[in-house]
Formats: C-alpha cells, structure tokens, sequence
C-alpha cells in the first residue's frame, strides 16, 4: 500500500509539472520545462544517494512544482525582490506537495518533512536537507550551467562568484560527485577560476 502511495505521489507531481507550459528542448525533444526539471533532480538524487529516503525523494521531485505560477518579474527586479520571489516560491512549492501527500494520507510528521526540505530548513544539521542542496546544486553545474554562463557573457567575476557560492552550499561528498561531472572546456575554465580563488 506505501508503495502504491508514494507511486502515486509522484504521479500527481508530474501531472502538474507537465502543466509548464515553458518547454525546453533535451536531446531534440521538446518537455514542459518543470517536467523536465523535476525528472532531472529525481535521476541525480538516485546517483548521488542510491538510498535516498522517500520524504527526500519526494522532495527532490517536488522543488519546483508549478513553479511558473508565480513568474520573477512578479517581484522588484532587484536582489530585495529577488530574495522576495524565492521565499515565495518554496512556500508555495511546500504547500503544494503537502496538499498532494495529505489527499495520499502521508503522516504530518512526513509532510512536515518534506515541507522543511523544500524550504532549505536546517541546512547544515540535517543530512536529507544538505543532500538535496547538493542535488540541486548537481543539476545547476550538469544541466543548466553552460547556459547560464552564455547568458552572462562578459560577467566572468559574477559567474565566480556564482561558482563559489554554489560550491559552498554543498558537501565535501557534494564536492568530489561535482568534479566527476562531465563539463565542457568553457565550464571547466570557469570552475577552476572559481576554486582557485
């Protein structure tokens, strides 16, 4: 029966997330972007923590469900609003994977957990909570890091800076799976500025 709860818990989140109406191309296929996101973060989780338990698998699936429903330029476009925007959404994203757990009749003590992952409480004390830190920072450096530097072309000092800040959120075991990525050059560049420094 936990089984087929947990199955269906996670049915219902992609059943959401394939609302995105933001699709990303991957492997010349199209996928609605949160789709695609979420699907990523259960993947890197699997490699990172084989035995990941089921309320930080939940979590993982659950970071940025229907997250287009509340855009960034929703809030000033400036760091007050950015930092303004992001409290928002893992509120948000807490609520709604507790909605989803509660109708699977998950204990209050499981859906408190899963809303505490989403919303990065106790960081550096819980091991659930700094693993999924590390996922998402796994998925960030894999999967939308080349990007991300292409998009600010002419701002190395700002992608260091991004790089280190990243890097130190994540745990030496965070550190060694990061290195054992496969990155291209200009990602590799910038990884070893940002380490050196």
């Amino acid at each position: 029966m936990a089984d087929i709860r947990f199955a269906q818990t996670l049915e219902e989140i992609d059943k959401i997330n394939a609302e995105d109406p933001n699709l990303e191309s991957w492997q010349g296929k199209e996928y609605p972007k949160e789709l695609l996101y979420s699907q990523r973060m259960s993947a890197m989780l699997q490699e990172f923590l084989p035995n990941a338990s089921e309320t930080l698998t939940l979590a993982a699936r659950a970071q940025h469900i229907r997250r287009w429903s509340i855009p960034r330029d929703a809030y000033p476009m400036d760091r007050k609003g950015y930092l303004q925007w992001r409290t928002s959404l893992k509120k948000f994203h807490g609520d709604l994977a507790s909605s989803i757990m509660e109708k699977q009749r998950y204990s209050d003590t499981e859906i408190q957990k899963v809303t505490d992952l989403i919303n990065k409480r106790r960081l550096k004390t819980d091991e659930d909570a700094q693993a999924l830190e590390d996922v998402i920072c796994l998925v960030f450096l894999q999967y939308y890091f080349d990007d991300f530097i292409l998009k600010h072309a002419g701002e190395e000092e700002k992608i260091i800076s991004i790089v280190q800040k990243t890097w130190n959120k994540m745990s030496p075991k965070g550190h060694d799976a990061a290195l054992k990525l496969k990155h291209s050059e200009k990602a590799l560049k910038v990884i070893g500025k940002a380490l050196a420094g």
